[in-house]
């Protein structure tokens, strides 16, 4: 009986002592994986395919895509800027008349209450379409180019832009009060020299009218705007 109850408490002995050197061998075990595995670092930035880091390797940071402003560009100078609206051409057909392209007449008189009326003339001679607008210019000269008197000075009026066709033709009125009424000093000009609207070369017509005046308190000519036809 007694060797029954040493064997017992053997077995039991030898059961225990291996219980305890399996867990002393299982907790070497665990020491060991840790040692071979790479420590993840919090906040470790991992490349652009998503994948880890390796360990011995230094961690990629990636920068966000920045793409640089082109340089401004000076403008040309007489090139109008892209962001500008583009400059408008008027159309070949419809461009200014130029004094090249005119001729000037001077119509028949239009009396009436002392006053003495004449239509001033433009016709286009050119091939193309073109266009005046506004007052003429107009002076009365001597036969060696002297202008005789003042400038004529403008009538109340709404310029309106006339369209020439090639011979067609604008006039403008010249109206001075009767000398013979007026009492005012006169000459008798050789010419009236006629400027289009914009135009710095006039146009010489002959002047066969008689007297105008150029002095004295009536002696005041003038001019109205430009409209289509001939006055006539």
């Amino acid at each position: 009986m007694a060797n029954t109850h040493r064997s017992v408490r053997r077995a039991t002995l030898l059961a225990s002592a291996v219980a305890v050197l399996g867990l002393l061998t299982g907790c070497g075990n665990g020491s060991s994986n840790t040692a071979n595995t790479p420590e993840t670092l919090p906040g470790t930035a991992g490349p652009a395919t998503g994948t880890s880091t390796p360990a011995s390797a230094s961690p990629t940071t990636t920068q966000p895509s920045v793409t640089p402003e082109a340089p401004d560009t000076p403008e040309t100078p007489g090139t109008p800027s892209s962001s500008a609206p583009a400059e408008q051409t008027r159309p070949a057909t419809s461009t200014r008349c130029h004094t090249s392209e005119l001729r000037a007449s001077v119509g028949r008189v239009n009396p009436g209450a002392g006053q003495r009326n004449y239509p001033i003339v433009l016709t286009n001679t050119s091939s193309g379409t073109c266009t005046v607008r506004g007052y003429p210019g107009a002076a009365f000269v001597d036969a060696s180019g002297k202008q005789l008197g003042p400038d004529p000075k403008r009538s109340d009026g709404s310029p309106a832009t006339v369209t020439l066709t090639p011979g067609s033709s604008a006039w403008a009125g010249l109206s001075y009060s009767s000398p013979e009424i007026s009492g005012a000093r006169t000459a008798t000009p050789d010419a009236l020299l006629v400027t289009p609207p914009d135009e710095r070369d006039p146009l010489k017509v002959a002047w066969t009218a008689g007297e105008v005046p150029v002095g004295g308190n009536e002696s005041s000519v003038w001019l109205t705007v430009f409209s289509p036809g001939t006055g006539a």
